[in-house]
């Protein structure tokens, strides 16, 4: 089940980059929580719910264009998937290009993304997912 769980934070990256917003809401949990950490947004905030995925994607959506995020390795660990990110957008106003990477930790269960939390690091990630390196 661990490789399915795998492949729905893939669907899911899918579906953000494709703006496709109902495949991302059928991927995610009624109950789903995402951590936006200070140290990767001015603006950090918990995303609770269908609503809230809505909610982060507009504010994303309102700075910046071109967002796509770049699966770069995961890691199985059962329930959790961990997933090294690299993410690209552009200001919206300033055209300026952002790269930013991050390494995410997934929650999933019953076939849905259940919580997203965002770390610096991958040693950070891996541990906070019960693995080990």
């Amino acid at each position: 089940m661990s490789q399915g769980n795998v492949e729905i934070v893939r669907a899911v990256l899918e579906a953000f980059n494709g703006e496709d917003m109902a495949r991302t809401l059928a991927l995610i949990g009624s109950d789903f929580e995402g951590e936006v950490p200070p140290s990767f947004s001015a603006e950090p905030d918990t995303y609770r719910g269908h609503e809230g995925v809505r909610r982060y994607f507009e504010s994303f959506h309102d700075a910046m264009s071109d967002i796509h995020f770049h699966p770069e390795r995961f890691w199985d660990a059962g329930e959790s998937v961990v997933v090294e990110v690299r993410l690209t957008a552009k200001g919206r106003t300033s055209a300026i290009p952002v790269e930013q990477r991050i390494v995410q930790v997934w929650s999933v269960r019953g076939g849905k993304a259940r919580a997203a939390r965002s770390y610096e690091s991958v040693s950070d990630a891996i541990a906070a997912a019960g693995l080990s390196e």
